[in-house]
């Protein structure tokens, strides 16, 4: 069999991990974020459709994974990350360029939506993925798009990427008129904590129309809600994202209210946790907060 796709990458290019969104991995950093073409989804908001719904034309220049980790390096990042479309319908560069890159002492991530076998996903973890924001789409009541997708399926992956010590973060794209109702939220919330527990990040994201979708932009006030009904049911952690409110995007301290790791524009301009000990921790109460990874200092003009 012949992977035609294989090295035949679609983007390459450094971005900050908040954009992903990851909050508590690395924060700070910079991963080479790369892509190749198509997905095991059609979402017809895709804001990525020139690249899931595509087939490369064969035309583009091969990129090896060694090459690439040598791009990492060269550019100053602190690892990789697999984006844009589907990771796993490339998932034998993912593991090659990841045993590579852990080799040079770099992460290596994907923003997936985590919708494949365990059999892949062990596959991806042995190689040293140890990093994953995970789309849930939405829930079983959907009836305009996705149907027949079992969702909790995202989760169960999300487990067990969790038990094999890696770091998870759920995104949750609120798209109007589509997963956007109370039973649907109520559902991915009750998932969340059944599948997850209450430290694992929650971003609820705002939809702006893309692709096939013309809906109108999500609105702030039903994010909010959906903010609130979650931190209602404990979730320790959660974000509204796409709304360039620092506010929603940065990391409180849940028992004492502190800001902790500020941020704005998928930037971290302010970093408080106390790491004396060896674990981040709140400096006015003590309270431990989950990070993988170091805080990485960058400077962006």
């Amino acid at each position: 069999m012949y992977h035609r796709g294989y090295g035949r990458l679609s983007a390459i290019e450094s971005r900050p991990i908040e954009i992903k969104p990851l909050y508590h991995y690395w924060p700070g950093s910079t991963a080479l974020t790369y892509s190749n073409y198509g997905c095991n989804f059609y979402c017809p908001w895709c804001q990525n459709d020139h690249l899931s719904f595509v087939k490369p034309s064969g035309s583009e220049e091969y990129i090896p994974p060694e090459k690439l980790v040598e791009l990492a390096v060269l550019k100053g990042d602190e690892g990789l990350s697999a984006s844009f479309n589907e990771p796993l319908t490339n998932l034998d560069y993912v593991v090659d360029a990841t045993e590579i890159a852990v080799k040079h002492g770099l992460y290596s991530m994907m923003v997936t939506n985590m919708y494949f076998t365990v059999k892949s996903l062990k596959t991806v973890l042995d190689a040293g993925v140890d990093g994953f924001s995970a789309d849930i789409k939405g829930c079983p009541q959907m009836k305009r798009a996705l149907v027949g997708v079992d969702h909790e399926v995202v989760f169960r992956n999300a487990r067990i990427a969790l038990d094999h010590g890696a770091h998870v973060e759920i995104v949750y794209l609120v798209v109007t008129n589509t997963n956007d109702f109370k039973e649907c939220y109520e559902w991915i919330i009750s998932k969340h904590l059944d599948y997850l527990g209450l430290e694992v990040p929650l971003h609820v994201n705002r939809y702006h129309p893309a692709h096939r979708w013309r809906e109108p932009p999500t609105p702030i006030s039903k994010l909010l809600e959906i903010r609130e009904y979650a931190l209602q049911q404990g979730l320790k952690y959660v974000y509204v994202g796409n709304t360039w409110n620092p506010d929603y995007e940065s990391t409180k301290c849940p028992r004492c209210g502190k800001t902790l790791i500020y941020r704005s524009g998928y930037r971290v301009l302010d970093f408080k946790l106390d790491s004396s000990s060896g674990r981040y921790k709140c400096p006015r109460c003590g309270e431990v907060i989950p990070i993988k990874g170091r805080y990485v200092e960058k400077h962006f003009y």
